[in-house]
């Protein structure tokens, strides 16, 4: 078996997707411009989406899973008279309630908005990613099968109307949502038509955060480098909000062997997650055990960007 080639870029970027491509598409066009194969990204968007991606390359897609991004925010256009079978502007309108006059409103509005904070369960788009018996729920959909998905428990946090626009006599909400991960926008736009006794969909979507990346922190794909993503990469131990021992350089040693290192500061709690550092890169990822730190997670070529 050939071995992996040596990656000239280990590090966690952000970047703002733009409309039209998929996800793969990012990942395909981050690989040739830096000019690594090895690279990832956590949460999926929507070809429909823009917006914050973090992105992982070379050794830094072994952090995708470990990410603190349970938490979302977003800026949605959502369209009422009209619901649609993919619950957003792709698909072929499925049913059609005339438009009342009180969707123009923003007090209606506002506290149809309030109505949708808290915990609730929500039954995602038929048109997604989820799999069913090994197949992806829009590829049963677009073979016309009647897709089912079980609700899904969900929080919306936030929920803030921006403005109400006409557009062909139309009502669109502009609203900020900030939701927990796994929540489907789109679902939020088409149970807030059927709550107000509406129909509604997204017509658009930008992703404004993920966890702490905020739109701030992205950059531009057609502008995209090796110096460039070096020089903007994320702090992975921020990322990952764990924290941090800094090594000596023995210890890296040490480390990449795979031996217990010992702390002379204080240690989180037994079992805890500890990032290993030295010089502004990430060598591993330990777990307190017995007062040392346990190399459980060794990047033999250290991810870039730490900034303590």
């Amino acid at each position: 078996m050939a071995r992996r080639k040596v990656a000239q870029l280990n590090a966690l970027i952000a970047v703002d997707k733009p409309l039209g491509v998929t996800s793969h598409d990012v990942v395909a066009r981050v690989r040739r411009a830096v000019g690594e194969r090895r690279v990832g990204h956590a949460g999926t968007l929507d070809p429909l989406a823009t917006g914050v991606m973090v992105v992982g390359i070379g050794q830094a897609t072994r952090l995708l899973g470990m990410l603190t991004i349970d938490i979302k925010s977003y800026v949605a256009q959502i369209r009422f008279g009209c619901e649609t079978v993919t619950d957003d502007a792709e698909g072929e309108a499925s049913r059609e309630v005339p438009v009342d006059a009180c969707l123009f409103e923003e007090s209606f509005a506002r506290d149809a908005l309030a109505r949708l904070l808290g915990d609730q369960m929500q039954t995602p788009p038929a048109y997604s990613a989820i799999s069913v018996d090994g197949v992806r729920s829009y590829k049963r959909a677009r073979a016309g099968e009647d897709v089912e998905l079980a609700p899904r428990p969900v929080t919306v946090h936030a929920a803030e109307l921006y403005g109400i626009a006409r557009e062909d006599d139309a009502p669109v909400w502009t609203v900020g949502f900030t939701v927990s991960k796994g929540t489907y926008i789109r679902a939020l736009a088409r149970d807030l038509g059927r709550a107000v006794c509406s129909a509604a969909h997204l017509v658009a979507l930008r992703r404004t955060a993920s966890g702490s990346v905020g739109i701030e922190r992205c950059l531009a794909l057609n502008t995209l480098s090796v110096d460039i993503a070096r020089a903007s990469a994320l702090d992975p131990v921020a990322a990952l909000d764990v924290p941090a021992l800094v090594l000596s350089e023995a210890q890296v040693a040490d480390v990449l062997c795979g031996k217990v290192v010992a702390s002379h500061g204080e240690l989180p709690a037994e079992g805890a997650r500890v990032a290993l550092v030295r010089e502004g890169t990430l060598v591993a990822l330990g777990e307190v055990a017995c007062g040392c730190v346990r190399p459980r997670d060794v990047f033999p070529q250290p991810i870039e960007g730490v900034r303590l």
